[in-house]
């Protein structure tokens, strides 16, 4: 088995933000794992607790996710809970959500097909 070096895996996460009717976006892409947690971590969650009470995660770029970024969702899913807000997750490739439905995560923060209807439920 070969290790393969973040620098070598280039596209290995990127995060964009956007503010939709007060609603924080996260547009991810690439693979969510160990090595990037902490940056979709912070991308979800303010150090400063300031985080946005009700948070779309687009996953549509997403193209793994291991139990890391299980972790960082229910987190922010906790954090955003206790002010009253919420956490959903939108556009999961089929992968992604095999591993959502599998571990119940969508059992607790509502997966949609679109970031749209996301917004809007």
């Amino acid at each position: 088995m070969n290790d393969i070096a973040r620098e070598d895996r280039p596209n290995h996460l990127s995060v964009q933000h956007e503010m939709v009717d007060g609603v924080l976006v996260v547009a991810v892409e690439g693979e969510i794992d160990h090595d990037v947690k902490d940056v979709l971590s912070q991308a979800l969650l303010s150090d400063d607790g300031a985080t946005p009470p009700r948070i779309v995660a687009d996953l549509s770029g997403v193209t793994f996710m291991d139990s890391s970024g299980i972790n960082v969702f229910v987190t922010a899913h906790r954090r955003v809970s206790g002010a009253q807000g919420w956490l959903r997750i939108a556009g999961a490739q089929e992968s992604v959500v095999r591993l959502l439905h599998m571990v119940g995560i969508d059992e607790i923060i509502t997966c949609h097909p679109t970031v749209e209807q996301a917004l809007t439920a």
